[in-house]
């Protein structure tokens, strides 16, 4: 008989040596997608027309900012874990990257980048919206090997085992948490996935894709918010980050809105020729 999950085990290390350069899987997962990202974002962008050449230079500084955000972000939001040390405020291969900092700081570089070089910036936002998820999903699992931003106690059969060091303090008896990495990861393969689909089955949908990227992982979010141990705000049941989901599903949904309605605005109306 084969044998039957009982939880998830954690990882017996997070990180491996070679000489004296300290490697952390976080890391590598984070380099892996990245590297994921930039080739699905090039591959739409140069189907498109675009040019190759400005479209790295263009990515090489959303990259840039988009990690500089990310980490301001989380550091703001978590300024005694820094006391006494605060040379590790760039250390960001130990972990600490906020998500909404980074696509903010990042879409902001684009937005400017795009319009200096003369770039289509809305086929870039397409390109992103499949390549960013997928990236995503892979970082997600660096969590897993630090043993972070996983949720509440859970009996279900795919709990995360979670070593004492570090549960909660709220939970320190309890041995198995929601996986919330995982959760995510999948919905974020899925997620690419559906705007890949959309992308080449409705060609109408160009300029909309990241519309549909904004709503999806807005959701995932706000629902992994929900049962998240890691938060430090909460505001009338909701942590900062869900509140931020909200806006981001409801961002979608403009964007989503503002195209159709645009080009039904741009089609001429139709002429009754009378005999």
């Amino acid at each position: 008989m084969l044998p039957i999950l009982a939880s998830i085990p954690s990882p017996p290390f997070n990180d491996f040596h070679i000489g004296p350069l300290r490697v952390t899987f976080y890391g590598i997962l984070i380099a892996i997608g990245v590297a994921i990202a930039w080739q699905v974002t090039e591959r739409t962008f140069l189907a498109r027309g675009g040019n190759g050449e400005i479209l790295s230079k263009i990515l090489a500084r959303v990259l840039i900012f988009g990690f500089l955000g990310a980490r301001l972000a989380y550091v703001s939001t978590h300024l005694s874990r820094f006391e006494g040390e605060w040379w590790k405020v760039i250390a960001i291969w130990e972990g600490g990257l906020a998500l909404y900092g980074g696509l903010t700081a990042g879409a902001i570089a684009g937005y400017v980048y795009s319009r200096k070089w003369n770039a289509n910036f809305v086929d870039l936002l397409d390109g992103m919206a499949v390549g960013v998820p997928l990236a995503q999903a892979l970082g997600r699992w660096g969590n897993y090997f630090n043993q972070e931003l996983f949720g509440t106690p859970t009996d279900l059969p795919w709990g995360l085992e979670i070593d004492p060091q570090f549960r909660p303090e709220a939970y320190p008896d309890a041995e198995t948490f929601h996986p919330t990495f995982l959760y995510e990861s999948i919905w974020n393969v899925a997620l690419a996935f559906f705007i890949a689909w959309v992308g080449r089955r409705y060609p109408q949908m160009r300029g909309r894709l990241i519309g549909i990227y904004f709503v999806g992982y807005g959701l995932i979010r706000f629902l992994m918010e929900l049962i998240r141990t890691d938060t430090t705000f909460r505001f009338i049941g909701l942590s900062r980050n869900g509140w931020v989901s909200i806006g981001v599903i409801l961002l979608g949904v403009i964007v989503l809105a503002w195209k159709q309605l645009s080009e039904r605005a741009s089609d001429p109306e139709p002429t009754s020729i009378s005999t």
